[in-house]
C-alpha cells in the first residue's frame, strides 16, 4: 500500500482477474481427482519427470503421465453479455452434455463474459462452437485459448 496506484481489492476482483489469467482455484477448477494433464498444468511437473525416462518415477507417475485424458480444461468466450457461472452444463450443437463450467464471470480486462471448465477431448478444439445452459436458456460459447490475457507478472 506504499504505492499511490495500489488500492485494496476484494475477492470478486481476485476471482475475475485469476479467471482472465487462466489460473485455477483449488476446490473449484481443480481438486484431488484432477490430473495435471487434463487441467493443462503440466508445467508444475519438472521436465526431467515428464519425458518418460527412467527418472520419471515418482508417486502417481503412472496415473499422471500415462493415463489417457478424456476431458480437458479450456477457456470459453461467451457470445452476448450473459455471464456464465460455475456448474453450468456445456452442450454440443445437438444439445448433449459434453462438459461443465468450473469458473465464469465478466472479464473486465477482456471486456466480455468469459469462463473456463472441462469438456470431452473431442470438443476442446480452439474456436469450436458449443452451447451452455443458463437458467433453462441456451447460449453460444466458443472454445478459447487460456489465458484470456497475456501474463505480465512482475519479476524483480
Amino acid at each position: 500500500m506504499r504505492h499511490d496506484e495500489a488500492e485494496p481489492a476484494g475477492l470478486g476482483a481476485r476471482d475475475s482477474l485469476r479467471l482472465e489469467a487462466g489460473l485455477c482455484l483449488y476446490g473449484q477448477d481443480i481438486d484431488a481427482g484432477t490430473t495435471p494433464m487434463e487441467a493443462g498444468l503440466t508445467w508444475v511437473i519438472a521436465g526431467k519427470y515428464r519425458d518418460g525416462s527412467a527418472q520419471a518415477r515418482f508417486p502417481g507417475a503412472g496415473k499422471i503421465l500415462k493415463a489417457p485424458t478424456g476431458r480437458l480444461r479450456r477457456g470459453f468466450l461467451v457470445e452476448g453479455r450473459v455471464p456464465v457461472r460455475a456448474g453450468a452444463t456445456i452442450l454440443d450443437t445437438g444439445k448433449q452434455a459434453v462438459g461443465r463450467i468450473t469458473s465464469g464471470g465478466f472479464g473486465p480486462s477482456v471486456g466480455r463474459p468469459v469462463a473456463m471448465g472441462y469438456v470431452d477431448r473431442k470438443y476442446a478444439e480452439t474456436g469450436m462452437e458449443l452451447h451452455v445452459d443458463i437458467r433453462g436458456r441456451t447460449h453460444t460459447i466458443r472454445v478459447a485459448e487460456l489465458p484470456f490475457i497475456k501474463h505480465r507478472y512482475y519479476r524483480p
